[in-house]
């Protein structure tokens, strides 16, 4: 009988001691207060967004809402660029670029808004006199659970705070606690940043109230006079305190609590904002009424409901990459440390922190996650924190279907959608063109003409870059009432691209004119003097849309005729071409400078996230685009460092892309930091300033390393690095309704993986090592193409390859391909050998 109670112990305890650990790795903690903003811990529920800086004496929540954006309903279209159209055209075919460049800064660009920034709500000022002395000082985000803690203690009391922004009630809940009775008074206080104009009020002796509106605003590149867009979106933030013992009392801009026992706080925001074009609802109504509902629950019932909402999306995946020592260190200093230590299970917190990040800043029926996500603690943010889509808002939602995630990539569909909608406009007014155009900027009020200058918003692509995303959420899913219901975006935007080809003078080559290579231009060119026809980016998304929407089509069995003519003109587009310098060409001439470190690979579109350029496929533009990359070189902007992740891992070297996130989690924003891009002590990303996307693509690069699907197979383990002998993961998903229910390495080769069907049909598998099935047969090789219709590969113009070149032959890692019938619901078991 002992031994049997000894041997339940000791289970017990291994099991206890696992999820400690397991829990362990899913904290960011630290011991020290945060020193900045961008120290500070985020929360958020898609909708409400939250900075807590964990201060003793002088807390400060800083706080957003989704729909606060400057300006209000309103339309940015140029009319003047209709008519110059074709002569600008002409000036880029006759290489006079730089007065090509000086009509579209003039008949393109917009001459009645840049667009509107996103602004902060403004901050919840917590202060608690003679708290200044304190020690046991420890604050954490608990990732696993979405809820921020700080304790510390003070003259022998122990104090406690917790907070989360519930995605059950909608408000964000602060518990404040002490371990002796009678011992908590602090003074709360709101603000906004000058020169914002607020209104404060009391509700009620235990409700402070700031109302306000967003702002007007008029970008400084608008011509003198031009009228600002006013600021017409009208909020109510609130704060409610309820204490347990004590007493609370109000002045004209603040509320006391004095000698409390414990107290909770309700914090509610809400704006009039409906949709881009309705700004009707009454904030003030919506604020009081989700206060009044949440606070019909325990405070232990609220954070229960929070944390089961949370943890339905959050727990769908699970990494353990292993751990050591360097885990026991607080997180700023493990960040300081990566490059030079052995911490894997800081890559897999970093993983899932981009995970919680996005479960945080996108939710169904709200808004996507812009360029800071939903954090920002200004009013006239870097770049506005505004929709930035020449690559930043798409790679946002890179690791949305690949990591479980697909309820949160809905905010950007439904985004596209109505972008779909705002651009006819835009298409008709400035290209006398079908369907739809969105720039390389857009807003809460879904702008579609150019911004900031010809040299960056002279690009008529976005639209058609975010269009990808609707069809690849149908290539996880396989659901065609989903596909029917973005079908007409999809079918918009490749309308558009019809539209606007047209014939380069040398190849007869049709082509997008006038554009630009996203944020850069050649060697030789004039200082910011960019536009140009038929880039390499342009090509392959256009190849990308009729392709795509071919597709759709033909799944939906509808327009045959368009049909027709999206498939004559892909055999009309340009070929990519590898250059002089053995690299991918960036534009139709060979003008790339083998010493140019730009940050924007936009011409390695076609590598990742697209599935153009294929080792196995068309092995001459894999070396090219692998050869852009060394010249181009590691160090850069944040999120161009977690791009190149995923690039290296799409070039199947795991070292190399391991490499990148070295570089990527070092230690910047403080005195003694390193310059240029990294990660701040909160973990998120530096362009610097702090961009969200860096953050996602991190997600998405890792997950690249474990798992591929673009490229006519599951692709196990396609580049993993040396660091990661030993790991597993649970809950990715593939193309075409596959999800790894578990995969498990051992000295960096594939020991078993369970694969479920949910759509079935035919599973090939590409993987390094032999494989078996669980109960030890031998696997059928693959012979033909793959039948399976989510995973055919892409059929491009052979490239074209420069008399300069001297590409060596492609040598690859020897891998087995594997065909395994599925059936709807069926899960397969493989052993490696």
């Amino acid at each position: 009988m002992k031994i049997k109670y000894l041997i339940s112990f000791l289970v017990c305890a291994v099991l206890y001691s696992c999820d400690k650990k397991e829990v362990q790795n899913l904290k960011l903690w630290y011991d020290a207060p945060a020193a900045d903003w961008n120290e500070a811990l985020p929360l958020g529920n898609g909708r409400l967004g939250a900075m807590v800086f964990g201060n003793p004496a002088k807390e400060n929540i800083q706080l957003n809402e989704a729909t606060l954006w400057a300006g209000g309903p309103h339309r940015n279209d140029n009319p003047k660029a209709k008519s110059v159209l074709s002569n600008v055209r002409k000036l880029i075919f006759e290489e006079k670029y730089s007065e090509a460049h000086a009509i579209a800064n003039d008949a393109f660009v917009s001459k009645t808004s840049h667009g509107m920034p996103y602004e902060t709500v403004g901050n919840l000022r917590l202060n608690f006199a003679n708290h200044d002395n304190y020690s046991e000082y420890n604050r954490e985000l608990d990732i696993k659970k979405a809820l921020n803690t700080t304790t510390y203690t003070v003259d022998g009391v122990k104090y406690k705070r917790e907070i989360f922004t519930s995605f059950s009630d909608q408000v964000i809940v602060m518990r404040l606690t002490a371990d002796q009775n009678e011992k908590i008074s602090f003074t709360a206080s709101m603000d906004r940043p000058e020169p914002a104009k607020i209104s404060l009020f009391m509700e009620n002796d235990n409700t402070l109230v700031m109302t306000g509106f967003g702002s007007d605003n008029k970008n400084k590149r608008l011509k003198e006079g031009t009228p600002p867009i006013k600021g017409q979106v009208e909020f109510d933030s609130r704060v409610k305190i309820v204490p347990d013992g004590g007493n609370i009392s109000s002045t004209d801009s603040q509320l006391v609590v004095s000698d409390a026992s414990s107290v909770t706080l309700y914090i509610s925001v809400a704006t009039n904002f409906v949709n881009y074009n309705d700004i009707s609802a009454d904030p003030h109504a919506l604020a009081k009424a989700y206060i009044a509902k949440a606070e019909k629950k325990t405070y232990n019932s609220l954070l229960k409901d929070h944390s089961t909402l949370y943890q339905n999306y959050f727990n769908r995946v699970s990494l353990d990459l292993g751990s050591t020592e360097a885990a026991k260190k607080t997180t700023d200093v493990r960040i300081k440390e990566f490059s030079k230590s052995d911490d894997p299970s800081l890559a897999a917190l970093y993983f899932q922190y981009g995970r919680y990040l996005l479960i945080s800043s996108s939710q169904p029926d709200g808004q996507a996650s812009n360029l800071q996500g939903i954090w920002n603690n200004q009013l006239v943010p870097p770049w506005k924190s505004a929709y930035t889509v020449n690559i930043n808002t798409q790679m946002n939602y890179w690791p949305a279907e690949v990591t479980n995630l697909s309820e949160m990539h809905e905010p950007l569909i439904d985004l596209v959608k109505e972008l779909s909608d705002a651009g006819q406009e835009t298409a008709q007014v400035m290209y006398d063109a079908d369907g739809w155009v969105t720039h390389h900027n857009t807003d809460l009020w879904r702008i579609a003409g150019p911004v900031d200058g010809a040299t960056w918003g002279m690009w008529p692509m976005g639209g058609t870059w975010l269009s990808q995303h609707l069809w690849e959420k149908y290539m996880f899913s396989g659901d065609v009432d989903y596909l029917k219901s973005v079908y007409p975006a999809m079918k918009g935007a490749a309308e558009f691209c019809l539209s606007v080809l047209s014939p380069e003078p040398k190849n007869g080559w049709l082509v997008v004119s006038p554009s630009i290579s996203p944020e850069h231009g050649p060697k030789d060119r004039p200082k910011n003097v960019y536009i140009a026809a038929g880039t390499t980016m342009d090509n392959q998304l256009v190849f990308d849309m009729l392709s795509k929407t071919i597709s759709a089509a033909k799944t939906l069995n509808v327009d045959a005729d368009l049909v027709t003519k999206m498939e004559a003109t892909l055999l009309k587009l340009p070929p990519m071409q590898v250059g002089q310098h053995n690299q991918l060409q960036e534009w139709m001439q060979d003008l790339d400078d083998p010493e140019d470190k730009h940050r924007h690979v936009s011409h390695l579109y076609g590598l990742y996230p697209s599935n153009l350029i294929s080792p196995y496929q068309y092995p001459a533009l894999f070396q090219g685009a692998e050869n852009t990359l060394i010249q181009r070189g590691d160090p850069s902007t944040g999120w161009s460092m977690n791009w190149k992740i995923n690039l290296w891992a799409r070039l199947l070297d795991g070292n190399h892309a391991y490499k990148l996130m070295q570089e990527q989690i070092k230690l910047v924003g403080r005195p003694d930091s390193p310059k240029g891009g990294g990660t701040y002590a909160n973990m998120l990303d530096a362009h610097p300033p702090f961009q969200i996307d860096g953050n996602f693509g991190f997600t998405s690069g890792l997950t690249e390393m474990l798992l591929q699907s673009h490229d006519g197979a599951i692709h196990l383990i396609p580049a993993l690095p040396d660091a990661w002998q030993k790991g597993s993961v649970k809950g990715l998903r593939a193309r075409g309704g596959f999800e790894i229910t578990s995969m498990e390495w051992e000295h960096g080769k594939l020991s078993k993986v369970i694969i479920k069907s949910k759509l079935g049909g035919n599973c090939r598998i590409r993987s390094y090592g032999e494989l078996s099935l669980s109960k030890g047969y031998d696997l059928n090789l693959a012979e033909a193409g793959n039948t399976n219709p989510f995973y055919q590969t892409a059929n491009i113009k052979q490239p074209l390859i420069s008399e300069s070149a001297t590409l060596k032959e492609l040598t690859l890692k020897p891998s087995f391909l594997y065909d395994i019938n599925t059936e709807a619901g069926e899960e397969i078991v493989l052993l490696g050998r």
